[in-house]
């Protein structure tokens, strides 16, 4: 599949539209286009200007109103604007039409999604998934593309008689489609065989948003090395370690992080991946405390959850980046109402996360403290369900 930005020294010119409508307000827009600048930086390209617009509805044609549409045409042009993207998704017919008015390629989040998704896949596994969703993504916008998709499978005797280019580019994906099912299909009985092999230890993972440390806390807990950075689906493929803390033995998996307005075809296709959360006896929910909107992430998470069938589960909420989370001390004669922003880590502990029913740990895993508190409550767990599963073999504990 053909990537849609180009990873250059001269990073393409890249501006961001964002709708905000009767119920979402502008500091949510301002976040979300926040997200929609690092996903775009993670695909590498550079983010030159946005562009937001209150609207009661969508424009069935062009998404935003005609004085916005006017306006970012003639940004475009003045400025030599590569790509534009738009932070919700649009229909083929709006896609075609603004890429005629803007004269640049048009995209919108689910498209730039996987595009991310696709230079981070490393594995046949994940290849296969990806290139699955970004088939099912543009088989209903084909009429906007110009694919020639018959190349790729040869020439003669491919067109059936009388029948249009873009009949024949359908068929085609449909084609792929339903050959990349079949391969997924053949990788997920092996990974199933795989995780059966492993015995009946007690399995651990770690799920949340996208960049929260998952895969710091994994290289602290396995002392490996899982790669980690600051950029947004750092973590694909799902990785396994044998852990040990006390003598206790257990496996714990670090998963692909999850993300507000993530493309249904990329959940479905990723859904074998995550059987390792739906076959986990705990998971780690971990949390970004730095980050403004934590409380929307931790949502979104457990919605991805509960579309799996795995919210059920019994789960450490670990809220991680402490060492980054800045308290914003009220003005005395500031008289509003007092925002997570105004309370500082004691105050926060003490709101709705100390009457969660699920345990709720703070840590920093880049500057390791309160590590100690947070493997002593994930030992007790274990040991718990290891007890239960071995009544007689207390050796360990």
């Amino acid at each position: 599949m053909t990537q849609f930005i180009e990873k250059a020294k001269n990073p393409e010119k890249v501006v961001l539209i964002g709708a905000i409508f009767n119920k979402k307000d502008e500091y949510k827009i301002k976040d979300y286009l926040d997200e929609l600048d690092f996903l775009v930086e993670t695909a590498g390209g550079s983010v030159l200007k946005r562009f937001t617009q209150k609207l009661e509805k969508p424009d069935p044609g062009y998404y935003i109103g005609k004085g916005k549409l006017e306006e970012i045409i003639d940004y475009v042009k003045e400025n030599k604007i590569d790509l534009v993207v738009f932070d919700d998704e649009l229909s083929p017919s709006q896609l075609r039409n603004l890429e005629r008015a803007f004269n640049c390629r048009v995209i919108d989040r689910s498209n730039l999604i996987l595009d991310i998704f696709a230079r981070r896949a490393r594995t046949a596994h994940a290849k296969t998934q990806v290139e699955l969703a970004q088939y099912q993504y543009i088989l209903p916008r084909l009429a906007g593309m110009w694919t020639h998709l018959e190349r790729q499978r040869g020439g003669i005797g491919v067109r059936g008689p009388g029948e249009k280019e873009i009949e024949t580019d359908r068929r085609i994906v449909r084609d792929k489609v339903a050959l990349l099912k079949k391969k997924l299909e053949q990788i997920d009985k092996q990974k199933a065989t795989q995780r059966s092999n492993r015995g009946s230890l007690v399995r651990v993972s770690l799920v949340g948003y996208t960049n929260v440390g998952k895969s710091t806390i994994m290289n602290l807990l396995s002392k490996s090395s899982v790669f980690a950075e600051n950029k947004l689906f750092a973590t694909l493929d799902t990785t396994v370690r044998k852990i040990v803390i006390g003598n206790l033995p257990f496996l714990l998996s670090d998963t692909v992080g999850f993300i507000r307005k993530l493309p249904h075809h990329l959940v479905e296709s990723f859904k074998s991946t995550l059987d390792e959360v739906r076959e986990s006896d705990i998971l780690i929910h971990v949390v970004d405390i730095s980050h403004p909107d934590f409380e929307e992430q931790i949502s979104v998470v457990n919605q991805t959850l509960q579309e799996l069938g795995a919210s059920d589960k019994q789960t450490i909420l670990l809220f991680n980046k402490i060492d980054k989370y800045t308290f914003i001390e009220k003005d005395a004669d500031d008289l509003t109402p007092s925002g997570e922003e105004n309370k500082n880590l004691e105050e926060l502990k003490r709101t709705w996360m100390a009457k969660s029913s699920n345990p709720c740990l703070f840590i920093s895993a880049t500057k390791k403290e309160n590590v100690q508190e947070f493997k002593k409550t994930l030992y007790e767990y274990v040991k718990n369900i290891h007890s239960k599963r071995y009544p007689y073999n207390n050796y360990f504990y």
